[in-house]
């Protein structure tokens, strides 16, 4: 079966005009058939059987003995029935008669024909098949005659024969013919279905889209017409969609650079001015120096929220990253050195090619982004985790992976990992004397690698779990 709609329409055309060809055939073979048969029982009643009865005159001493075939068809078959059995039976043969040699099955059906006048068909073994009439004859005897139903057969074979090669042509021209009006009339239809292909290639997760224009007029009376419009406009519907869409996501990242750059001086003297007071250490009482303690220390992780947020919002803007080369084996060991003097309790552990690999990026966002995995896996599994970080080459890539054997990171959370502000803290976590992360690290890390023509996936169960980097090689 076809699967276009296309070949569909073909198939189904071709289909339904093979039936009708069909039906046609069939009812003008049976008709003719039918027709030439009932010639044969009119030549049969106008005989009257005189061949038949001529076969009778063996049994009379003062008659000629030779079949009477003067007016007889050629082949004309002949039987006398004497007590149900056969006792002479003859075809016309030329200008003669010729005896016929029966078989018992030749003999039980002419036995068995009806003597009703009216026609039968039976077939013979020697002479084949045959229309024959059986009546009575003066000697109370029964006398057959029949008429061959060769030529009837031989007639419809040979109607069959031409139905059979101009249909067949017939249905070769009208699937050509009806491939070719199809197409034409699908054609409005084929438009919709690659504008659709076109829009579903279309970057539409994020980001600025242009939307193609709209199709082809075509008649809106028509089923693709209708179609057609439909697709217009859900086109233009979605078109509306995507630039309010970007307006939002626009104003919102102008509001979140905005906000965290006017948030950096102010942070930035709470800090100084907590730093500043518990430099005096006789003249300020325990609780306040706790408290001024947790100003100091809330307001440093207020500075990494605000460079963090202010970092993804350059990102989202294009801001352009330097392209200079970059050794990466160099940067993971000096991450990873980093790494293991902030967990000392977890086993830290390389995997890294002989020879340094080198790739082409911003080294500053990069290695920020490294050290965002290396600090998510200490933050989020408990001392004593294996961490493991492998670099790999090959097929025009270079692969960092970062593992360890903790706790996992839920499966309804993986899809979002790399989201903004998105923690999965109930099942990872946190070391003792943490701050807590951000929400942001991840994020940071996939908007690095992506802004780097790389990507970033993370697959995990308890036990295992793996933060996969891919950058051109």
């Amino acid at each position: 079966m076809p699967r276009t709609l296309r070949g569909q329409l073909t198939a189904g055309l071709v289909t339904l005009l093979a039936l009708a060809c069909l039906a046609v055939g069939v009812t003008t073979a049976l008709a003719l058939r039918g027709f030439l048969v009932g010639r044969l029982d009119d030549q049969l009643a106008a005989s009257d059987g005189r061949f038949a009865a001529s076969l009778e005159h063996e049994a009379r001493p003062d008659a000629d003995n030779r079949p009477d075939i003067r007016g007889q068809a050629e082949s004309t078959f002949g039987a006398r029935l004497l007590n149900g059995t056969v006792a002479r039976a003859a075809v016309v043969d030329g200008v003669t008669d010729r005896p016929l040699r029966l078989t018992p099955r030749d003999r039980r059906a002419l036995a068995g024909i009806p003597v009703d006048g009216t026609g039968h068909s039976i077939r013979l073994s020697a002479p084949g098949a045959y229309r024959v009439t059986a009546v009575r004859g003066d000697d109370q005897d029964i006398l057959v005659t029949g008429l061959p139903l060769h030529p009837v057969e031989e007639t419809v074979h040979r109607l069959e024969a031409v139905e059979a090669v101009l249909f067949g042509a017939a249905l070769v021209a009208t699937g050509l013919a009806g491939a070719l009006w199809v197409r034409i009339s699908l054609r409005p239809l084929q438009n919709v279905t690659a504008r659709a292909v076109e829009v579903a290639g279309l970057p539409l997760a994020s980001g600025e889209v242009a939307m193609p224009g709209p199709l082809p007029d075509t008649d809106p009376r028509t089923e693709v017409g209708q179609v057609r419009t439909a697709f217009d406009h859900m086109l233009g519907h979605v078109e509306d969609a995507l630039t309010r869409r970007q307006a939002g996501e626009e104003r919102l990242r102008r509001f979140a650079a905005d906000a965290s750059h006017e948030l950096r001086t102010p942070v930035a003297n709470i800090r100084g001015h907590a730093e500043l007071a518990l430099r005096h250490h006789s003249s300020v009482p325990a609780e306040v120096r706790h408290a001024l303690e947790r100003i100091d220390g809330e307001s440093r992780r207020m500075t990494r929220l605000v460079d963090d947020l202010l970092l993804l919002a350059r990102l989202d803007a294009g801001r352009p990253l330097e392209h200079e080369p970059v050794d990466l084996t160099l940067l993971i060991l000096d991450a990873t050195d980093d790494a293991r003097a902030a967990g000392p309790g977890h086993h830290w552990m390389l995997d890294l090619p002989e020879e340094p690999v080198t790739v082409t990026g911003d080294a500053h966002r990069l290695q920020q982004a490294i050290g965002n995995l290396l600090a998510n896996a200490r933050t989020h599994t408990p001392p004593g985790t294996d961490v493991t970080v492998t670099l790999t080459t090959g097929d025009g890539l270079v692969r960092v992976n970062v593992s360890d054997n903790g706790p996992g990171i839920p499966e309804e959370v993986q899809p979002e990992v790399f989201g903004r502000f998105v923690r999965a803290d109930h099942a990872r976590s946190r070391s003792a004397g943490s701050t807590g992360s951000t929400g942001l690290g991840l994020a940071i890390v996939h908007a690095v690698l992506t802004s780097h023509g790389g990507t970033a996936a993370v697959t995990s169960r308890p036990g295992h779990t793996v933060f996969r980097l891919a950058l051109p090689g």
